[in-house]
């Protein structure tokens, strides 16, 4: 919670003028009554009408100061909540963003969205209130109830009875609402994880008619919440006219005893309607504590959950005094590494040892599982090793900064992935400094000018959020283009030509050859015709490197890649390959 706080600060000084303006509003709300007695007892029952224009008019100008005031405190509570609200938005996306893949699977993306929006509203929310109503509340009770026993002590029962009961009230809500509270924000997290599955997943439900079945999950989920909001919102709904009926209630009994005590001369007309005034104004304002503590425990919960981003630790950090490589070139090499995910039993990948050097393509296949997918997201750090080394230019990657390491690489995902925007926008994503030419001969590389040119606004077509007004070769062509505008030393190609057909495939990687020339090359296949002219395969089964070597020594060699090879090529194939 300390880390929410520290964003506080830039806003102490409007914080102190709305207490100012605050108090100068309470002032002003309580100094009427005053006024109005006066010209009750002076003004109408004592027949003066110099009193009632002179204190009337003071009356005018005391509201109207107090309009001012309530203006003022307004716009400071908006600018002060809204203010806060933003910086800690700025502070939760950036701390995303620093993320590594673990802090991902532990938070998940669901509830990664719902803390960045619907938490930080409620936060938002009830600190305007809290600015609005929790500093004027103390000082409208105390001082109320302060002139409320000045001028009818011997009534001042009727405010404690009234306010204690209206105590109790609250606090048996209070009570029954908080474990409600707490549990809403986990429902709308549930909501949202079952509405974005649904919305990512529309082909493969569609397809094999699970439309029914999603909008009974989606229907379970949004009964859930609903029944948990009705719930609060009826506990809620019960302090209206609790407060109302403890307000009527007061008011009858005030004029009552009241009565009783003007006939007997010992308490004047204009007294008792101002002591009415207090009692309301007093009661009103521990109504408003209430409230306040009634919704102080949903922002709370949200401000943990807030804070639990916040403070979490980043398990990928940049080190104290990075270093750079002083030969670049974009050798890389894995010296015994090992791998296991966060509460696996078992490593993902043990003793891993090769080397990728520039200027040659090194390919790395093997069945499902195997690890391959892995391996290339340990080079840009997107988890980092948990035994052994990954060397790139002979240094740590663990001892690199991770821009420095991350500009150096070209990395195309497992999954194409391209954002709202044009396709130029897209292809100049790694290099915006790109100019025309290196992104059209991006594109043409890739092979996604052919489909481009086909566009009528061309390159200046609009891409929808995650590519989805394309094909998935195209978002494979098109994620392949930016990569190539970046021209780095090290190109990752994870499994990126499956959405290609094999034409393609092979115009896509003549084409690369020229521009990857001297570079260093990683690919990630299942198709052994897309990686068998690498320079050097390494054959991985369940986590372990079982194979090393070219297409055609690992034919002879190793039964893994010859299993596999032999599920994809004819005979004759394997027998050119073999010689």
């Amino acid at each position: 919670m300390t880390k929410l706080l520290k964003y506080f600060k830039p806003y102490i000084w409007p914080l102190v003028f709305l207490t100012i303006l605050t108090f100068g509003q309470t002032m002003a709300n309580l100094a009427l009554p005053d006024y109005m007695a006066n010209i009750v007892n002076q003004g109408i029952v004592g027949g003066d009408s110099g009193v009632i224009y002179h204190f009337g008019l003071i009356m005018l100008l005391i509201t109207f100061a107090g309009g001012l005031a309530t203006i003022g405190v307004g716009y400071l509570a908006s600018k002060i909540g809204t203010g806060f609200s933003r910086k800690i938005r700025d502070a939760l996306f950036t701390k995303i963003e620093s993320f590594s893949l673990v802090e991902f699977n532990k938070f998940s993306t669901a509830s990664l969205i719902t803390r960045s929006t619907n938490d930080i509203q409620q936060i938002q929310r009830v600190l305007i209130m809290l600015l609005r109503l929790a500093l004027m509340a103390p000082f409208m009770g105390i001082i109320a109830i302060a002139k409320a026993y000045s001028l009818a002590p011997s009534m001042s029962w009727i405010m404690a009875v009234s306010i204690t009961a209206l105590v109790v009230i609250i606090a048996v809500i209070f009570k029954i609402a908080m474990p409600k509270f707490k549990k809403l924000q986990k429902l709308v997290d549930k909501l949202n994880l079952v509405t974005r599955e649904m919305l990512t997943g529309l082909r493969v439900i569609r397809s094999f008619n699970k439309e029914k079945y999603e909008e009974n999950k989606f229907k379970e989920a949004n009964q859930e919440l609903t029944s948990v909001n009705l719930f609060v919102n009826r506990l809620m709904v019960i302090l209206q006219p609790a407060m109302m009926l403890i307000l009527n209630l007061t008011v009858i009994t005030i004029v009552w005893l009241g009565a009783g005590q003007i006939d007997a001369g010992t308490l004047q007309i204009g007294n008792m309607l101002a002591f009415m005034q207090y009692a309301m104004q007093a009661i009103f304002a521990f109504l408003m504590i209430s409230i306040i503590f009634i919704m102080i425990p949903r922002a709370s919960v949200s401000a943990t959950r807030i804070a639990e981003v916040l403070e979490s630790e980043t398990t990928i950090k940049d080190p104290k005094h990075p270093i750079k490589p002083k030969n670049l070139g974009g050798r890389i090499e894995f010296k015994d590494v090992a791998f296991s995910y966060t509460g696996s039993e078992e490593p993902v990948l043990q003793h891993l040892s090769f080397v990728a050097m520039p200027g040659q393509t090194t390919a790395i296949v093997g069945s499902t599982g195997s690890g391959k997918s892995t391996v290339v997201n340990l080079i840009p750090r997107f988890y980092d090793v948990t035994a052994g080394q990954i060397l790139v230019d002979g240094v740590d990657v663990r001892a690199m900064s991770q821009k420095e390491l991350r500009s150096r690489i070209g990395y195309i995902s497992q999954k194409a992935i391209l954002f709202s925007g044009t396709i130029r926008e897209n292809i100049k994503y790694g290099m915006p400094n790109a100019d025309d030419k290196d992104v059209m001969q991006a594109a043409e590389i890739a092979q996604a000018l052919e489909f481009i040119e086909e566009l009528e606004e061309k390159f200046e077509s609009h891409i929808a959020q995650a590519g989805a007004n394309i094909s998935g070769g195209q978002k494979q062509r098109l994620a392949i283009a930016r990569a190539l505008a970046k021209n780095p030393e090290i190109f990752i190609f994870d499994d990126s030509f499956s959405a290609l057909d094999f034409k393609t495939d092979a115009a896509l990687r003549k084409a690369l050859q020229t521009r990857i020339k001297g570079k260093t090359v990683l690919i990630v296949a299942q198709r052994i015709s897309t990686i068998m002219h690498a320079e050097k395969i390494v054959v991985l089964d369940a986590g372990k490197i079982v194979g090393k070597g070219t297409h055609s020594e690992l034919l002879r060699n190793c039964t893994v890649y010859r299993e596999i090879a032999s599920s994809q090529l004819s005979e004759q194939e394997l027998a050119n390959a073999r010689a």
